[in-house]
């Protein structure tokens, strides 16, 4: 995963197989704003992998995830994880 701060999204993979987040972050909040998958990869878990990184990153850094997008919502909820 990297972490592209200038555009504010976390990404993974290259070219046209790039999953990318959108977020934001104010204090110790990690909003998650926009989550998604090229067309081709989606049902693959490519996007969910991802999230498990942002999941990892929050953690290490003390962070509570805030998700916007309601597809993160859905997929932290069934997980229980929030980070923090």
């Amino acid at each position: 995963m990297r972490d592209n701060q200038a555009d504010g999204r976390f990404e993974a993979g290259e070219g046209a197989d790039t999953v990318f987040a959108r977020y934001r972050r104010t204090g110790d909040q990690l909003f998650i704003d926009h989550v998604e998958a090229p067309v081709h990869l989606r049902g693959t878990g490519a996007a969910g992998a991802l999230m498990e990184e942002i999941v990892a990153f929050a953690q290490a850094r003390g962070l509570t995830l805030v998700p916007i997008c309601s597809w993160a919502a859905h997929w932290l909820a069934r997980r229980d994880r929030r980070g923090g």
